[in-house]
């Protein structure tokens, strides 16, 4: 079957309408109607091929919000007109030990991503949310909650999961002094789901125009990193640190905020990133990274924000935007994720 969808031709083109093609639903598969897609920063770098292996044409999107549209012969936990959530993964081999608890991302043969990835049977290259429909194995076709707000919801599938997933990890909850470095899309998650565990939360920034909208968010506090002064004074304060920020940059300043024993959890970059050896030593500290989550942390996840009304902040825009949002992103002139609503694909 065909959907509409919007793609990339080539590396850095502008993205544009095409009908693609979508298998037709295996025994365990899901069709579904997408309502909303989020766009994360990692889509504008697949789009350009910063990180290589792209394969054109390209239909970005892993922060997917929709209705089952239709179910395959042996689905048994979904049924048509169920809401569900679609994140960065649409299968995995599901045998692995790693697979076998509830942690996919590290499939030991590769999870098949949402886009840009290869289909495990037919091998054809996957395309992600920003279409009509899609299809996926049941086990990544996540069932959500009537009370989740669906309009606001999709940047959970990827921006709260990879912020969620190290909170649960290091069991952060009361009492738990957690740092956050950086406000953007996953920083203003880290805030938020950190604030709504209990946790005494600092952001940690470079800017001091955004110690308002941080303490808005629920932060407790503010800590500039440009102040040297105040840095000192936090030295050995926190006992989690998430680093959200999506370029590489110097780990050693951070990893002196952490009390004896502390975790500094790089969620953010890709790149090498130098810390000191001794700042490590001098606390038994512990720096570590950590990539999205499983479906069971997900589901937990967006039951979590359901239950508590976390959500993160929208602006919400019509699919014909895409690049203007992508322009905007580049500037961090958003607050803090665009969603597709993409009903404005009829008028593709």
């Amino acid at each position: 079957m065909h959907t509409p969808a919007y793609a990339a031709l080539s590396a850095g083109a502008p993205l544009q309408p095409l009908a693609i093609a979508r298998r037709a639903p295996r025994p365990h598969d899901v069709v579904i109607d997408i309502l909303y897609c989020g766009v994360c920063h990692s889509d504008l770098h697949q789009v350009r091929n910063d990180w290589g292996g792209a394969r054109y044409p390209m239909v970005p999107g892993h922060e997917i919000i929709g209705r089952v549209a239709a179910v395959g012969s042996a689905v048994a936990g979904l049924k048509v007109g169920d809401p569900v959530g679609v994140g960065c993964m649409v299968d995995s081999c599901q045998a692995c030990d790693q697979c076998g608890h509830g942690e996919e991302q590290f499939c030991r043969q590769g999870p098949t991503m949402t886009y840009n990835g290869r289909d495990r049977l037919s091998g054809e290259t996957t395309q992600g949310g920003y279409s009509r429909r899609i299809v996926v194995h049941e086990a990544f076709a996540i069932g959500l909650s009537p009370a989740l707000d669906l309009a606001r919801a999709a940047p959970l599938l990827c921006a709260g999961i990879t912020t969620w997933s190290p909170l649960r990890q290091h069991r952060a909850g009361p009492g738990t002094r957690l740092g956050v470095v950086g406000l953007g899309g996953l920083g203003h998650m880290a805030v938020k789901l950190g604030v709504a565990l209990g946790c005494e939360v600092t952001l940690v920034t470079g800017s001091a125009a955004k110690a308002d909208d941080a303490l808005a968010l629920g932060a407790h506090r503010v800590l500039l990193s440009r102040d040297a002064v105040a840095m000192k004074a936090a030295a050995a304060s926190m006992d989690l640190i998430i680093d959200t920020v999506p370029v590489a940059h110097d780990l050693d300043p951070y990893v002196r905020l952490l009390d004896v024993a502390g975790q500094l959890v790089v969620v953010g970059a890709l790149e090498s990133m130098p810390v000191n050896a001794a700042s490590l030593m001098r606390g038994r500290r512990q720096v570590s990274g950590s990539l999205i989550g499983g479906i069971a942390q997900t589901r937990e996840l967006l039951a979590f924000c359901a239950e508590r009304e976390v959500y993160p902040a929208c602006e919400s825009i019509p699919i014909q935007q895409i690049d203007e949002a992508f322009a905007r992103m580049e500037r961090a002139d958003v607050k803090y994720r665009f969603v597709i609503d993409m009903a404005s694909l009829a008028d593709a």
